[in-house]
């Protein structure tokens, strides 16, 4: 069997950039679908956008709100792909997979403790304000 270089199965143009962004739409897809801990962070997100419009947060307040939910959603989705790739190359019980899924669940709730104390600083002062 001849081997082909990466650079020649890596096909350019119009259509495989549709493709990629098809097979990205996919994965959230399918971590919308599957993954549980998926929809509290949408629930979240909802929330703190309702809020973040009822306490009329400031330009830079939106960035800062929009960045830290793009991340805890990013790194939900990373740490999907990694427990999926640990199931796939080691379905038996194995203490390194265990630390790899562990580690990757880590890595979402430190981003979602992060996204909390960051929602408490922005919010709590004007909550105060109002009452």
């Amino acid at each position: 069997m001849d081997t082909v270089s990466r650079d020649k199965l890596k096909q350019k143009g119009l259509k495989r950039l549709i493709h990629s962004f098809k097979y990205a739409l996919d994965g959230l897809i399918y971590a919308f679908k599957y993954e549980q801990n998926m929809l509290v962070h949408i629930l979240a997100t909802i929330t703190v956008i309702c809020v973040g419009l009822l306490l009329k947060i400031s330009l830079i307040e939106w960035l800062i709100i929009i960045l830290i939910i793009g991340l805890v959603i990013a790194t939900e989705l990373i740490n999907t792909s990694i427990e999926a790739i640990v199931d796939l190359t080691c379905p038996e019980v194995n203490p390194l997979a265990k630390v790899a899924k562990d580690t990757a669940a880590a890595a979402v709730m430190v981003f979602a403790i992060t996204a909390i104390i960051i929602a408490i600083i922005i919010f709590i002062p004007k909550i105060i304000i109002l009452l």
